[in-house]
């Protein structure tokens, strides 16, 4: 080893340490803290917040610190959330790993599956150099190419599964690019990208994550006004598709390929794809067995949304049956599964956890109540932007579905006293809960895309923050011109 490159790895080494000295300061100055004054909501009410809702912070704010620093690999990261929730009394150990196993871990876990299948079987370079032929040599439109296809796929499948679809595409695609494996501002840019618009996409339609149906459901119980699907996309897909097109603007801006073209690529893309040959019996297979299983997930889902009281099986069974029928039909086998990336799963198993950490201890709320509270006599504009920053921060770390679970029924309890309406509220946070840009932990497409090894979890968040930025900017627009123009109702009276 060079003088130089062990000079880096111990200025790395010390990097580290530091960094996981200060995520364990953090947990040491909130957990031994004295107690913290109540919350109180508009109408009076107290929020006490317990011992071991402090000490859910005090985990929040380590994990955060060593997942974004990457102190150690973020899996075991995830694995100390759910050990220093037992040590310390927050949780039993039986919620706290229990977690680890929600339906919702599995569905990445299944979706991840498919992405291996799309690889293993050849499907994926088909797909990819199908695309490469169309989209030509220029790299600034293989960007818009693969984040189209990536927005088209998430308004009719879970964001997920898009991503786990998506991933092993543009792998193929950037094997082409000339780089090896080598970080480049092209590879950071397809992979992050792509996670950014698959959450872009996702908030446009009610198939694109749960969160959509989650909220209409708040929202008709707090207001008692149902929200429809082709309402919820009429409002919605301007504001989706602005966002992609600013992503592609913005990746071209703060990451530009280093080439403009990748000479004679269209015609190579064109010959690799000859060279394929005819379609297998096992590509076959598995599209067919990945089609059925998108078919399902998105007719349950429209089902859902259009006939009152229809429970479809939960979308995690679904998506498991195509991980049975791999292994039944010979497409995988019991070597496939070293090929998993369970550091990955292993993230959102810890972010599930901490998650529910949280929401149990009543942290979460705590945290909604004094935020939201804070604003309550602001200007209507303000309060308005300060639930979407909330929601923005928070998905960022805990579900989506839980963060506009727990600052939605506030911010509806305050919106009236500002003149501010219901579904001013409910849009805004939907649009912010479907794009977190900082943490990996955010959304499964992040975490899918950092599997790329392209990018660290720190250069993910540095590149978020302005990306942040744009989404805030693109939602007070929505909020003020967008949406009025469209007839939504902004203020009451």
């Amino acid at each position: 080893m060079s003088v130089d490159m062990e000079t880096n790895e111990k200025t790395r080494n010390w990097f580290k340490t530091a960094w996981l000295l200060v995520g364990v300061g953090l947990f040491a100055l909130v957990y031994y803290s004295p107690a913290w004054p109540d919350a109180i909501d508009p109408m009076g009410k107290h929020f006490a917040l317990s011992t071991a809702g402090k000490g859910a912070i005090a985990v929040f704010l380590m994990a955060g610190t060593w997942w974004v620093f990457e102190v150690i690999p973020i899996g075991v990261t995830s694995l100390a959330i759910g050990v220093m929730q037992t040590l310390f009394l927050i949780r039993p150990a039986k919620e706290a790993f229990k977690d680890f196993m929600d339906p919702s871990v599995m569905f990445i876990f299944g979706s991840i599956v498919i992405g291996l299948v799309f690889t293993k079987t050849g499907l994926t370079k088909r797909l990819a150099y199908k695309m490469l032929s169309i989209v030509g040599e220029r790299t600034s439109m293989i960007y818009l190419g693969c984040f189209g296809v990536t927005a088209a796929l998430t308004l009719i499948m879970a964001h997920t599964a898009v991503a786990a679809t998506i991933y092993p595409l543009l792998v193929a695609i950037y094997a082409l690019y000339g780089e090896g494996d080598k970080q480049t501002k092209f590879g950071k840019g397809l992979f992050i990208g792509m996670a950014y618009v698959a959450g872009a996409g996702s908030v446009v339609t009610l198939l694109g994550a749960a969160r959509g149906a989650v909220a209409l459901g708040f929202f008709k119980d707090i207001m008692g006004v149902d929200i429809g699907f082709f309402e919820l996309s009429y409002y919605m897909a301007p504001v989706g598709f602005l966002m992609v097109v600013f992503l592609w603007v913005y990746f071209m801006i703060v990451l530009k390929p280093e080439k403009k073209t990748i000479p004679g690529l269209k015609q190579r893309a064109k010959n690799l794809y000859i060279e394929l040959g005819s379609i297998s019996r096992k590509e076959v297979l598995a599209a067919t067995i990945v089609g059925i299983c998108i078919l399902a997930l998105a007719t349950f889902a429209i089902l859902k949304a259009f006939i009152a009281g229809f429970e479809p099986p939960d979308k995690t069974a679904i998506i498991l049956i195509s991980t049975i029928l791999f292994f039944i039909t010979g497409i995988l086998g019991i070597d496939d599964l070293e090929e998993i990336p369970w550091n990955i799963i292993l993230l959102f198993a810890g972010a599930m956890s901490i998650g529910f950490c949280l929401w149990n201890t009543g942290a979460a709320e705590w945290m909604a109540i004094n935020w939201l509270t804070f604003f309550k006599e602001s200007h209507w504009f303000v309060f308005v932007m300060s639930i979407a920053f909330f929601v923005m921060v928070m998905t960022n770390f805990i579900m989506n579905v839980a963060a506009i679970a727990i600052s939605l029924p506030v911010a509806l309890v305050i919106a009236p006293y500002l003149g501010v309406s219901g579904e001013a509220i409910l849009f805004t946070s939907l649009i912010v809960a479907g794009m977190p840009f900082l943490l990996l932990v955010g959304a499964a497409p992040n975490a899918i895309a950092y599997d790329s090894k392209q990018f660290t979890p720190g250069e993910f968040f540095l590149y978020g923050i302005p990306a942040s930025i744009i989404l805030l900017a693109l939602t007070a627009f929505a909020i003020l011109v967008l949406w009025p123009l469209m007839g939504m109702p902004i203020t009451l009276g």
